[in-house]
């Protein structure tokens, strides 16, 4: 029996919402399809040919709304500006280990300024600010995995 990870679904809805992408379709051997849509009558849409697979699409097909209804939960944050990962990797917050961290929480930064480092397949990528800004919130932590599009910093840009 084939089970869907809701974590994967709700951050296949996340990336569909951000992208200029229209929608995503999944198919499994198993006969199990997903379709996702910016279409709002066809959003969180799912189409089962196994019989079997039908008690297990019920949570999915559940969790889609809330997890597409989540983005529109958060609008107190809205005057914070997200710095999100760019890629898959792991987050370091200094340039090496024991070394002063790049940010800490109050810091002002200003555009081009280094904010962290995402190592992915041993490559060492700094992560650039895009804006001006106080820093806020820090929300990866250090030498743990990140995932394309996670949070990473929240600016204040009036701060």
């Amino acid at each position: 029996m084939t089970m869907i990870d809701l974590r994967y679904l709700k951050k296949l809805v996340e990336m569909l919402d951000q992208s200029s992408v229209d929608s995503i379709e999944l198919s499994s051997d198993k006969g199990v399809k997903i379709r996702i849509s910016k279409t709002p009558q066809q959003r969180g849409t799912v189409q089962v040919s196994a019989p079997m697979a039908m008690p297990q699409l019920v949570a999915p097909s559940a969790a889609a709304p809330s997890a597409a209804a989540m983005p529109k939960a958060e609008p107190a944050k809205s005057n914070l500006l997200e710095v999100k990962s760019p890629m898959v990797g792991t987050y370091y917050g200094a340039p090496e280990p024991g070394a002063k961290p790049y940010l800490s929480v109050g810091d002002r930064i200003s555009k081009g300024q280094i904010l962290c480092i995402i190592e992915a397949m041993k490559i060492m990528n700094e992560i650039e600010s895009e804006f001006d800004g106080v820093v806020k919130e820090i929300a990866a932590e250090n030498a743990h995995p990140v995932e394309y599009g996670q949070v990473l910093f929240r600016i204040d840009p009036n701060g």
